[in-house]
């Protein structure tokens, strides 16, 4: 039985992965990590990662970037593997998140969905082969309460397409004034409203007609699956660098 420690484990999807990991026979939560108070979950909860007495086997991080550098210290002291399903880090934290792994094994992923990784793959096979014919634009589309923007996927997705195609690109976050569109850019937008779960849509736009990738998430149900699969996927891995093309290509 491999123990989870769940950081965020009472925000959306820390209660969605609590209800999930029932159908996960080689996983259970030994304890979670959240700053406020619930007595409905059957584990421990502590306020930080540091107060933290439980032993377990990994960590599955839900939270906020500001918790990066105390997962990663609790980590590296434990040994123990982290997976960090939390976005919106900044190119300091993820430089440490770099240096971490070089101790222990670390996880991470933009999105934790099955499909949108399989979508991601598409576009390394296929970007390049449409750069020259057609103009790239990705939509993303989340709840109200979500406070990165675009979203770490919608970055993914057009950080893949950058680094398939071998001319110079640009990202372009929304649009204002008035000037032709450059065949240079990435178009990225954000649109955030109600309770959306998630959509992201990457349009290839030619002369006479449009090529379309989307994916729809219908409930958080797809990202509790997907990291609780990644959980079973770190354990007893090497130190290094891991990420959902891991446990797809696994």
């Amino acid at each position: 039985m491999i123990r989870i420690i769940l950081s965020g484990c009472l925000g959306r999807m820390g209660k969605v992965i609590s209800q999930s990991v029932a159908n996960f026979p080689s996983l259970s939560i030994v304890a979670g990590i959240d700053k406020n108070d619930d007595d409905t979950v059957k584990y421990p909860v502590y306020k930080t990662i540091q107060e933290c007495n439980t032993v377990g086997d990994v960590v599955l991080d839900f939270s906020r970037p500001e918790t990066l550098s105390s997962l990663l210290q609790y980590c590296k002291d434990k040994n123990l593997p982290l997976i960090l399903c939390t976005t919106g880090y900044s190119q300091e934290q993820l430089t440490q998140i770099e240096e971490a792994s070089k101790e222990i094994p670390i996880f991470r992923s933009a999105n934790m969905s099955i499909g949108i990784n399989v979508i991601n793959n598409i576009l390394k096979k296929i970007s390049a082969m449409l750069y020259e014919n057609y103009d790239i634009e990705i939509i993303e589309k989340h709840h109200n309460q979500k406070v990165d923007s675009p979203s770490g996927t919608a970055l993914l997705l057009a950080n893949t397409i950058k680094e398939t195609i071998p001319s110079e690109t640009i990202f372009t976050k929304g649009r204002d004034g008035i000037s032709k569109r450059e065949h240079k850019e990435i178009g990225v937008h954000a649109v955030r409203g109600g309770s959306i779960v998630g959509e992201h849509e990457v349009i290839f736009a030619g002369q006479g007609e449009i090529i379309e990738l989307k994916h729809s998430a219908l409930s958080r149900e797809v990202f509790a699956v997907g990291s609780l699969k990644a959980c079973e996927f770190i354990y007893g891995k090497e130190k290094g660098m891991y990420s959902m093309d891991n446990v797809i290509n696994k």
